[in-house]
């Protein structure tokens, strides 16, 4: 799996990470019991910071999609794959609700932002 990290993204890079590897889940990308790179190891690969990796992998292990082998590294824990897309679906939400808010500051009518989203959404 390949993890892709935008220095400039509105996202902290933990989040990122975080992101990714939750979508990676979710799309059978990333199966259970299946060994993660190890946080120094991803550390080097992203090119950051070995606590930011660490913070992303404490996250996820948080939420319970990932556990730590003493010893051995981090797996992809069994999970409730419905549960995790509506965890998704709701922090979308939320990033949107902002981004909304963000636009009505900016003045900006239904039909522009429409069609900003069209137009972003069908260039990437």
């Amino acid at each position: 799996m390949k993890i892709i990290i935008k220095p400039q993204g509105t996202l902290a890079i933990y989040e990122q990470i975080v992101m990714q590897l939750k979508n990676a889940i979710v799309t059978g990308e990333l199966v259970a019991d299946e060994a993660l790179p190890s946080i120094r190891a991803l550390a080097a690969e992203l090119e950051v910071s070995v606590i930011t990796t660490k913070r992303a992998y404490e996250e996820l292990e948080k939420e319970g999609l990932i556990r730590s082998v003493a010893g051995k590294g981090f797996y992809v824990c069994k999970y409730n794959k419905d549960y995790l897309k509506e965890k998704q679906l709701i922090m979308l939400e939320e990033r949107l609700g902002e981004l909304i808010d963000d636009c009505k500051q900016a003045d900006l009518k239904l039909s522009d932002i429409l069609e900003m989203v069209e137009a972003l959404y069908t260039s990437k």
